[in-house]
């Protein structure tokens, strides 16, 4: 599997640049990006279901990754009294967030575009783990986020 990533990635390079990105970016988030991040009542109500979807996205991975990712941010829009808004979350992401988009918000934004889907090397998921550290030391010591482990 490595092999054949490596050598897709070799050819797509000759064509159209390096596919993938050597460095990982610091994880960022927006909430829900283009969609509220709770009601009128609430505000914040599922932006927490949010920047763990954004961590998912951030880091990348396979097409079933992203798909799970997806469905865990129905499921917990849904467990905080929002099931409608869930099913209309999971439409958007799932045609919005595909890895073939050049926004700041598809599936694997912490790397250059284009990405798409694969597997995250153990270099990478080094990366991942430092970055989200580094992340976590700043963000969650005033606990308005909790920590999507």
């Amino acid at each position: 599997m490595k092999i054949t990533r490596l050598l897709v990635s070799v050819v797509f390079s000759a064509f159209v640049g390096n596919a993938y990105s050597s460095e990982l970016k610091p994880f960022t988030s927006d909430g829900c990006s283009s969609f509220p991040d709770g009601t009128f009542e609430h505000k914040l109500l599922w932006r927490n279901c949010c920047v763990v979807h954004d961590k998912a996205y951030w880091q990348g991975g396979t097409a079933d990754q992203r798909k799970l990712a997806d469905l865990e941010l129905e499921s917990c829009v849904a467990e905080v009294g929002e099931p409608n808004i869930a099913k209309l979350m999971l439409a958007g992401v799932r045609v919005g967030g595909s890895p073939h988009w050049p926004t700041q918000f598809r599936w694997g934004y912490g790397w250059d575009f284009p990405r798409g889907y694969g597997e995250l090397l153990t270099e990478e998921k080094a990366m991942v783990a430092e970055k989200w550290k580094a992340f976590e030391s700043t963000i969650f010591k005033d606990r308005t986020i909790k920590n999507p482990q």
